[in-house]
Formats: structure tokens, C-alpha cells, sequence
């Protein structure tokens, strides 16, 4: 089978979008090759492609534990074998699913960076097929990039040991960070390949406003279809959605926070359009394949360029017009600033919480490495005194300086473990048929179920039955009553990996030289995303798309910068535009309807417009609003 073929027999695609095809062709030549494509830019197809046309299995490393669940079950809807190894599962999940990797008929085994250095892992290196690896938001292994994760570095090291060829995939690269790239993999020979940065049909909007939410209603207003709106904090996110309703949008709120059904359930409605507007976190958006995002609004300024430019790449990815608005004051560019002390807290209040998180759990001094546990931040603070932001970030130095590993909000799939021996289960008169029925799948999917607690895929497993998850989940609590099984609900939790034995206090090597580097880099992405907010003279595609290396651009001709014609005469057609809205209606027009009209992005009309605005009323030249 060609490429091609593989295409269009599992995702039903005739051709491949740019890049792709060369990006496979490299990675059938068994080349390493470092991809850059942009968010929406298909970069799994890259991967899996070629990986379906060898033998053996791809080594896919993500931190993304949201997203590798999302691809092994849209790879299992397509027919292709895949498992995952991630925070939270026990030693026996993880043996078993290394198990099935290395003597069944996998295609793919997803994995989570920190899993790499365990010693159960390294154990089966020698009987994974492995044929090759696949490094998705590649960025994590560069100490230059935005997203820096030490356990990252393990993947180059594992090159050592398994001599395959490496896929590296990611949105957001400098130049710096592509080599430093291509380094730490230890790639054979630098192979680059990448897209041009610019997005023709995404229009990129900041305006400078002190009247946040009026400026959002109308952009939710004026521009039909689907959008998604960025805040930092999650409350913010309940409160910006409750806003919206209030004033008629239909809207909902997203973050990390929710339950699993609840993000579930509310990511189904804005994909099929139910709810046309979500607030959200960051946590919201990735790996989501929704093409007809007509607007992305970041409420806070981002702390940097990379991040910004990936989320508000999430408009627009089916060509059509779209458009990325940022909304900023001063007090955000104080805020962002202030965000730095909170950031950065001292070394030595670092390993002060390295010491109370060994106190929290009771792990002794030369004892705990591999240990996994189940963190509760709130708990952690409430139960020292601590204010929870300088807690959180120093968790991630210590993650950073690589004596933990730190997985936020994740999903701990519901454990079962059959108490009752298999011959005595047959006497046992249980008061539901559908307590049996359960129970006979049980022992027929999972194997070890006696001895070990496994973990139950519920929505699979409720499939099987013909009933629904909270039907389920009563059923195996009703059997816990009957002291049948051991029965442990799904949760949702952080984890925390110990990657060593607990050290004495001054010992801990935190390594002021990385502190100071990561402080800097941490200010000149800050600055960066202060410059794009105050720019007025500076295309804001080109802006960017400079800042990713890319000297060869021109203008997008779309973006607020470029409307307000600082680069052209742009006058008569603001004034022309202002009178067809006038005309349009007849003379007779509400302030609420003139608010929508400028801060349309679809009009491409800058601050000024309504200056002009009042010049023409002022002199006659178009009647004012109705009162």
C-alpha cells in the first residue's frame, strides 16, 4: 500500500494536506525528522501513517494524558491496535499493558514522559518491536522552549538503548528551540521540515480596552458561529459564562476542574454546535478536532507568544474567515508582571516544600524513589499555611530540576478487584440479575481480576452491557455491599512521582544557574507578548511569524494594524463603511447596534473609527444614535 492508500482506508482521505505527505516519506526512509506544522495542521497522520506501513510498534511520547486517551480511541474506532501507560495507573496496569505491547498485535503504545526512566518500563525494552519513536509537543525536551520537561530528556538517553528512528512533531518552535531539538534527540542528521507560519484567513485583532466584557458580548454578537474565549483563572471562566447568558449568548465554561462526564459532556455540546460559545482554560481546545472556530478571544495576556499562537490557531482551521482577538488593559500588563514573583519563589522555599511534601506522605529519609502520589494542592496548603500559586509553581521546579513528576487533574479510572474465590461465586444468590451479568464480563475481559484491582474502562464496559455508566457504577457499588468485590470509583486527582529517595535538607541539588536561565527566558516571552500588545506599527502576522524565525512575510492586509492604515491611506473607506451602516439603517440606529457594528472584526474597524464617527455626526454629515 502506498501513503495514500493508508489514508484513505483509515481516515478516508484521497490527499494529504501540506507537508504531510514529505514529513512520511521521511519517516519511510527511516530518517529522523523534527516536523513543525501548525495547530490543526494533521500532525498525527504524520506519525501514523508510516508506522501502519512498517512492522513493529511506534513509541509515542506525550504529556498530554487527555489527548492520549482521545487518539487510542479514535485509532481503536478505525480498527488499529493501541494502548496507553500514563499517571495514575497502578504497577500491575502498567505491567500488563507493557505486556500486551510487547506479544500482541500493536500498532502503538502511547506513553507519558516520566514513565521512560521506571525500571518495570526499561525491563521490556528488549521485548517491545519497537520500530519507531514518536516525540508529540517535542518543545517539552528543549530547556529554551515554553514548556520545559526534564523527563523529556529521558527519550534521548532511550535512543541509546533503541536504535529506530525518531518522529519529532510540535506547533511552536524558535529556531533555538528546533535545534536544541534535533540535539537533545540526537538526531542523525538535522532534517527540518515546516510550514510557513502565516495564517491567510485568521485575522489577528487586539484592541486596548478598559470595558472587557462589552467588547467580548459584541464580538459574540457580531460574529456568527462558533468561538472560544480564553481566561487565565477558572473562576473568571464561571463568571465570563454566566455574563454571556445573561445577556442572551448561549454559553457554557470549561476547566480542569469539572468532572470528567461534566468536560465530557460540554466538549460533545460545543462540538456539534449545541453550545456556540465555551469560556474556558487552557486545558480546553487541544487535540479537539472542530474546523469552524470562527473566533478565539483571549480575555488575559498570555505569558508568551508560543502559547498564544497555538491557541489562537485553534480558529479558522477550515479555511474559512476567522478571528483571533486579544483584549488588553494596563492592568493586565501589571498583572502579568506581578505573575512573575509568583512564579519564581525562592530556592529555599523550593526545598521547603520539597521537605513537607515528604512530610505530608510520612516518607523517610532514603526511601520513597517511584513512589505515586495522590496530591491535593488545597489540602497540601490548608494543612502547612501556604498560599497555593507559589506551592504549584514550586512543584514545577522541582519537576523542572528533575526530583518529581507533577500531572495535574487526572483521570483514575475506576479499580475492581473480585473478592469471592471463581468456584465459590457460582453459590453466592445475588439479589439483581444484572449484578451477574457484570460480573460474569468482568471475569471474562480482565484476566488477574481476582488477584489483582484493575482498572475498568467504564464507558466500554457499560457498552458491553447495554446500560449506562451511572447504571453501572451501581451495580459494582451493590456488589461491594454484597462483599463480592473490592470496589474503588473513578477519581479525579494530581499525581506525584517521586523519581528518588527522599534527600536531607541541604542536599538538594535545585541548580541556581537553571533558576537564573529559566527567570530570563521567562521575562523575554513576557516582554514579547507586551510588544504584540502595544505594536501599532508592525503587521500583527508578521509580528509573529518573525518571532518563529520566519524573515520572509509580507502583510496580512487583515489584522487590526494593517485595517487602521498606518501603512495606507485608509480614511475613505472607514468613512465609507461608517455611512453604509448608517444607511443600512435608515437613518435610524441604537448605540448597541453601532457598538456591534465596530467591534466587529469582520468590518476591520480600528479605534479611530469612532472618531471619525463623531466628526460626521458633528458636521452634519450622518444623523447621531437614537436615545
Amino acid at each position: 500500500m502506498t501513503p495514500r492508500d493508508v489514508l484513505e482506508t483509515y481516515w478516508g482521505y484521497k490527499e494529504f494536506r501540506p507537508l504531510q505527505e514529505e514529513i512520511i516519506r521521511a519517516a519511510l526512509e527511516d530518517r529522523d525528522v523534527l516536523a513543525l506544522l501548525p495547530t490543526g495542521g494533521g500532525k498525527s497522520v504524520c506519525f501514523q501513517v508510516p508506522v501502519l506501513m512498517k512492522e513493529g510498534l511506534a513509541l509515542v511520547v506525550t504529556p498530554l494524558i487527555a489527548l492520549m486517551k482521545d487518539q487510542v480511541q479514535n485509532l481503536a474506532d478505525r480498527g488499529i491496535k493501541a494502548l496507553a501507560i500514563h499517571a495514575g495507573m497502578s504497577r500491575h496496569e502498567v505491567d500488563l499493558t507493557l505486556n500486551n505491547a510487547a506479544y500482541g498485535d500493536f500498532k502503538f503504545l502511547y506513553v507519558s514522559p516520566e514513565r521512560l526512566n521506571t525500571r518495570l518500563f526499561r525491563s521490556y525494552l528488549d521485548v517491545l518491536p519497537i520500530s519507531t519513536i514518536v516525540v508529540d509537543e517535542a518543545h517539552c525536551i528543549s530547556q529554551w522552549g515554553y514548556d520545559f520537561r526534564p523527563d523529556y530528556l529521558r527519550i534521548g538517553e532511550l535512543r541509546q538503548l533503541v536504535d529506530v528512528p525518531v518522529i519529532a512533531l510540535t506547533a511552536t518552535a524558535t529556531p533555538r528551540v528546533a535545534r536544541d531539538i534535533m540535539d537533545k534527540l540526537g538526531f542523525r542528521e538535522p532534517l527540518l521540515l515546516k510550514t510557513g507560519f502565516e495564517r491567510p484567513n485568521l485575522s489577528y485583532i487586539v484592541r486596548r480596552a478598559e470595558d472587557k466584557l462589552g467588547q467580548l458580548l459584541n464580538i459574540c454578537r457580531s460574529v456568527p458561529g462558533s468561538g472560544i474565549v480564553y481566561m487565565r483563572h477558572r473562576a473568571r471562566c464561571e463568571e465570563i459564562a454566566s455574563f454571556l447568558k445573561s445577556e442572551g449568548v448561549v454559553a457554557s465554561y470549561y476547566h480542569a476542574g469539572l468532572s470528567t462526564p461534566a468536560r465530557a459532556e460540554r466538549q460533545a455540546q460545543w462540538k456539534s454546535g449545541e453550545i456556540p460559545v465555551m469560556v474556558c482554560t487552557n486545558a480546553f481546545g487541544m487535540g479537539i478536532d472542530k474546523s469552524d472556530v470562527r473566533f478565539v478571544v483571549h480575555m488575559d495576556l498570555p505569558e508568551s507568544i508560543e502559547a498564544y499562537f497555538q491557541e489562537a490557531g485553534r480558529a479558522g482551521r477550515d479555511g474559512q474567515r476567522s478571528y483571533a482577538v486579544l483584549l488588553w488593559n494596563d492592568a493586565d500588563v501589571r498583572r502579568l508582571r506581578q505573575i512573575e514573583k509568583t512564579s519564581f519563589p525562592s530556592l529555599e522555599y523550593i526545598e521547603d516544600i520539597y521537605q513537607k511534601l515528604h512530610q505530608f506522605y510520612q516518607v523517610p529519609y532514603e526511601t520513597g524513589e517511584g513512589r505515586q502520589l495522590k496530591f491535593d494542592l488545597e489540602e497540601f496548603c490548608r494543612h502547612f499555611g501556604l498560599q497555593r500559586p507559589p506551592v504549584h509553581y514550586a512543584l514545577k521546579y522541582l519537576e523542572r530540576t528533575d526530583h518529581l513528576s507533577f500531572s495535574e487533574d487526572v483521570d483514575i479510572d475506576t479499580k475492581v478487584k473480585i473478592t469471592v474465590d471463581r468456584n465459590a461465586l457460582y453459590d453466592i444468590d445475588l439479589p439483581e440479575k444484572g449484578m451477574a451479568e457484570v460480573l460474569e464480563l468482568l471475569m471474562r475481559s480482565y484476566p488477574g481480576i481476582f488477584s489483582f484491582a484493575l482498572g475498568v474502562d467504564e464507558k466500554w464496559f457499560s457498552g458491553k452491557l447495554g446500560i449506562s455508566v451511572p447504571a453501572l457504577r451501581q451495580l459494582l457499588y451493590k456488589l461491594s455491599l454484597e462483599h463480592v468485590i473490592n470496589y474503588i470509583p473513578a477519581d479525579r486527582s494530581s499525581v506525584i512521582q517521586l523519581h528518588h529517595d527522599r534527600i536531607r535538607p541541604g542536599n538538594l541539588a535545585l541548580s541556581p544557574q537553571t533558576y537564573g536561565m529559566l527567570h530570563d527566558t521567562w521575562l523575554e516571552r513576557a516582554e514579547a507578548v507586551i510588544d504584540y500588545a502595544g505594536e501599532e506599527d508592525t503587521c500583527r502576522s508578521r509580528f509573529l511569524v518573525s518571532y518563529f524565525g520566519q524573515e520572509e512575510t509580507a502583510d496580512c492586509g487583515t489584522c487590526d494594524v494593517c485595517r487602521a492604515g498606518r501603512n495606507r491611506p485608509a480614511t475613505d473607506s472607514v468613512e465609507k463603511a461608517l455611512r453604509a451602516f448608517v444607511d443600512a439603517k435608515g437613518g435610524h440606529y441604537t448605540l448597541e447596534e453601532l457598538n456591534a457594528f465596530l467591534a466587529d472584526p469582520a468590518n476591520g474597524l480600528s479605534r479611530s473609527a469612532l472618531d471619525l464617527l463623531r466628526r460626521l455626526i458633528d458636521d452634519g454629515t450622518v444623523p447621531g444614535p437614537a436615545d
